[in-house]
């Protein structure tokens, strides 16, 4: 598990962004495995670990969210 600090949410929009430990690097976050962790949202500052995931578009983002 990988962790980072959320600096973007947008529950309008559905998706975020968690800075990658040393915040140099971004991996985006949709909605679902936001849900799926059983959270609402995600708000700015917070912990989190996860996982990167890649889809079939070659596309990563985070899953398997949890509080850190």
């Amino acid at each position: 598990m990988i962790s980072g600090t959320v600096k973007f949410s947008s529950s309008e929009i559905g998706d975020g962004f968690i800075a990658l430990g040393s915040g140099d690097n971004f991996a985006l976050v949709h909605i679902s495995p936001v849900e799926r962790a059983g959270m609402q949202t995600l708000h700015k500052d917070q912990r989190v670990t996860y996982e990167l995931q890649t889809d079939r578009r070659s596309k990563t983002s985070a899953s398997n969210l949890q509080g850190a």
